[in-house]
């Protein structure tokens, strides 16, 4: 994956770290990708094969399970860490690599990566 883009500011450098990072994280069946999508109120957390090109398992601050959630972002990181584990547990998955999606490992991305080793995860 080639990706030239040219610029300044934070969401150009994140694509930049993102497409630096994809050229050594890869999903295999034995060991999915856990990727995470962040934006400013949600955090989505999939596995994926990339073998197959296949969702495994996925989990968001979007999902029914959090229409009731009370707690700050961060909190509802490590919940959604921990509900793509249990999903994950579910469908035989133990072992996986962590894609951060060119977001810096601190805060809500460090949280759910704590979630996902609370709910079992090896990552």
């Amino acid at each position: 994956m080639t990706v030239k883009i040219f610029g300044k500011g934070k969401s150009v450098a994140r694509i930049r770290r993102h497409a630096r990072l994809r050229k050594s994280v890869v999903g295999t069946a034995t060991r999915p990708r856990l990727v995470i999508t962040r934006s400013n109120r949600n955090m989505i957390a999939q596995i994926v094969d990339d073998s197959k090109g296949l969702t495994l398992v996925s989990e968001s601050t979007l999902m029914s399970d959090f229409s009731d959630f009370k707690g700050n972002k961060t909190e509802a990181a490590k919940k959604v860490g921990e509900l793509v584990a249990k999903k994950a547990q579910e469908k035989g998955i133990s072992e996986v690599v962590f894609d951060r999606g060119g977001n810096k490992y601190h805060g809500r991305v460090a949280a759910v990566a704590d979630g996902a080793r609370e709910g079992g995860l090896a990552l």
